[in-house]
């Protein structure tokens, strides 16, 4: 049965569990497809879409497209090798942190699909960076997956636990950071999630640029070229953008991702369960605002700079507006769980199509709002 379907019959049971239960009742099959003859390729030919009008280059990484999976998704680090058979261009897994940890109390995850909404209050709960590290050494040594032949580029997130005060959290961004980079195509740092206290007051120049030069000091003395990203959230004041790119640029990380989820409940059509449910908000709500901020961003940051867009994609349009907003590459996540497995190749093929149409690479969309906006009237 074509995945798609399998999903759209399953759907409403799923929707019926608690959040956290579904995801667990899918992802353990889906890892399980993988070790049946053939399940590899059947995934890729129902799932996926690959053009070299979408192959591109970032941050020095060959990408076969622009569509990859948020962090968030794959919190353990084994879900990898079945979504970059399911139709990712690449995958960024965890967050991981230093120590296991279990996260914040149950209920912790919270859909309103009426407006496409997720809220989470997760906590990093992850297995640590010692197990996520075994398990991507596993998934390597297969000799498919190596560094070297990674046809799908993988991210590792990373942050701090809970227990680590601010004023000890480079230290464990730089345990996770050594343990981690060999096994990634590009590091995250993440000071963006609402659901850690105080994480978010380290949104600042003044620490994004002393964390950014240890860890790029550190990096040179393990002799390892890997990409670092910020991950931001779309809460942040527009005048402090242009001193965290700053920031970002003098510790030579590579780029943002923006965004995070939002705290905000600013929001037309919100519940009053919604408004008083606690944790970070993504899905639909936020694609303007992590828009804009991502347009901002280019312009602030020029044409050498990296931006991966997130927030709010749940159509093939959202993804090209984001991509003429100024990002090189997209995320999913919410969208993924509302609009099912089939998503990432939707928007695909109607990237490709725009290339076609235009006779261009995804590449030359990049920023090209004023060009190219035609092909997304009527359809944000």
């Amino acid at each position: 049965m074509h995945p798609a379907l399998l999903y759209g019959l399953l759907k409403p049971v799923l929707f019926s569990l608690d959040p956290e239960k579904a995801h667990e009742l899918v992802t353990g099959p889906a890892r399980a497809m993988l070790a049946v003859p053939g399940g590899k390729a059947y995934l890729k030919a129902t799932l996926g879409f690959q053009s070299p009008r979408l192959a591109m280059k970032c941050a020095g990484l060959d990408f076969p497209g622009p569509v990859g999976m948020a962090a968030g998704f794959d919190k353990t680090g084994e879900l990898y090798p079945f979504l970059s058979s399911a139709g990712f261009d690449f995958v960024e897994s965890g967050t991981f942190t230093p120590l296991p940890q279990e996260g914040n109390p149950k209920p912790r995850l919270f859909r309103f699909p009426k407006l496409g909404v997720l809220v989470n209050r997760m906590g990093f709960n992850n297995p640590g960076m010692d197990a996520a590290a075994r398990s991507f050494h596993k998934q390597d040594s297969s000799g498919s997956n190596s560094k070297r032949q990674r046809k799908h580029p993988r991210g590792v997130n990373i942050g701090k636990n809970k227990v680590t005060s601010n004023d000890e959290a480079i230290q464990d961004y730089i345990k996770c950071f050594r343990s981690l980079q060999s096994y990634a195509d590009y590091v995250t740092v993440n000071i963006s999630s609402p659901n850690t206290p105080g994480l978010r007051d380290l949104q600042s120049t003044s620490f994004l640029s002393e964390l950014l030069g240890e860890m790029d000091s550190v990096r040179t003395g393990l002799n390892s070229t890997v990409p670092i990203f910020v991950k931001l959230a779309p809460d942040i004041d527009d005048r402090d953008l242009p001193g965290l790119i700053e920031a970002a640029n003098q510790g030579n990380a590579s780029g943002l991702i923006l965004t995070n989820t939002t705290i905000s409940r600013d929001i037309a059509g919100a519940s009053d369960e919604m408004r008083n449910t606690q944790g970070g908000l993504s899905g639909a709500p936020l694609f303007d605002r992590s828009t804009d901020l991502l347009r901002k961003a280019r312009d602030i940051g020029g044409k050498k700079l990296a931006l991966i867009g997130v927030g709010g994609i749940d159509s093939p349009e959202k993804a090209l507006a984001k991509i003429l907003a100024g990002a090189d590459l997209i995320q999913i996540y919410t969208g993924y769980i509302f609009q099912g497995p089939t998503l990432p190749a939707k928007i695909a093929r109607f990237l490709d199509r725009v290339c076609k149409k235009e006779g261009c690479t995804i590449s030359d969309l990049r920023g090209q709002e004023a060009a190219f906006s035609h092909w997304l009237q009527g359809h944000q």
